[in-house]
């Protein structure tokens, strides 16, 4: 009763830490136009201002130049200088709803307070069907959930599967739900136009980490796996995965450490193949196949501690 009372307040304390206050830290931003620069420079200082010294700013020559940092999600928006003292604000909605908006709307006050003609569009808006840019983190979330839950049932109603086994059919779950969660998603609901067979194996591979996690668990503290499992992936995981609030508008240490664990590598990995298909970094999908070798290993070399299984004898002792 205690612990579940315990579980309880850190799921909701977790959340709410992470995102009922976002508060701007580091968001990078390009800047174009230094020839240009004098009432520019004015209009970043006072966007700087109102986000309590949060601009990190990376300078381009050109506009080309400052898009392609946008397409590699080094920077969340572009500010661009024109003659005459103009301001061209581009934010980047696929980089992060949460982000996008807090800049359109600070780069407008911006603009009244130093009396700078600012004009503001999104350069890379979210699709139609998901205008909150929230459908990637709930179907990594699915799968994070499913993927140990998953595991759970195949500790309680297949006890008699072996570690190999075990192994393959937590593959193979993973393998139906993950193509379950997208068919869903892209062809029923039509809410995102997913790359469907690289997302359909982002969402595996996490359903698999997921599940083997719990596993690992499972071998090294038996009865008490779902504690350090819900822990790690639920209330550590997915707050700071950058899915619901974008890092740079997360706590600083969430925002860290969220990219090293497997529901924001999962996140990360998604949200460039969705919309940024052509700039896929190896990161995320780095992280959630160690998280996944590891948790491989550490079961296979604890297996014996593992509940369940069968034991294997020779056919004459048998009989």
């Amino acid at each position: 009763m205690l612990i579940l009372a315990a579980a309880a307040g850190l799921f909701a304390g977790s959340y709410t830490y992470a995102m009922a206050d976002p508060t701007p830290r580091h968001v990078p931003t390009a800047v174009v136009g230094a020839e240009h620069a004098t009432r520019g420079e004015a209009f970043l200082a006072a966007m700087d201002k109102a986000l309590d010294a949060s601009v990190e700013v990376h300078r381009y020559d050109t506009v080309a130049g400052a898009r392609e940092a946008v397409e590699q999600q080094e920077v969340f928006a572009i500010l661009d200088v024109r003659p005459g003292g103009r301001v061209e604000f581009d934010v980047s909605g696929a980089s992060g709803a949460s982000v996008a908006e807090l800049l359109a709307e600070t780069a407008t006050e911006a603009g009244r307070a130093t009396g700078v003609p600012v004009t503001v569009h999104d350069l890379k808006p979210l699709q139609p069907g998901d205008p909150r840019g929230l459908a990637i983190f709930y179907i990594s979330l699915a799968a994070v959930i499913i993927g140990f839950v998953g595991a759970i049932q195949m500790s309680v109603h297949a006890r008699g599967l072996n570690p190999a086994e075990r192994i393959a059919f937590t593959l193979a779950y993973a393998l139906l739900g993950g193509f379950a969660i997208a068919a869903v998603v892209d062809w029923w609901l039509g809410a995102l136009d997913l790359p469907f067979v690289q997302s359909w194996l982002i969402l595996s591979l996490t359903m698999f980490t997921s599940g083997m996690v719990f596993t690992m668990f499972n071998a090294l503290v038996g009865r008490w796996a779902m504690i350090p499992t819900w822990g790690l992936m639920v209330l550590l995981g997915n707050p700071s995965s950058g899915g619901a609030v974008s890092w740079p508008l997360l706590p600083s240490a969430l925002g860290a450490i969220g990219r090293w664990l497997p529901p924001g590598a999962s996140i990360n990995a998604q949200h460039t193949a969705v919309y940024f298909s052509g700039h896929q970094h190896a990161f995320p999908y780095l992280v959630l196949a160690a998280w996944a070798l590891v948790a491989c290993a550490v079961f296979w070399v604890w297996r014996h501690r593992h509940p369940g299984g069968r034991e294997s004898r020779p056919a004459h002792a048998a009989t």
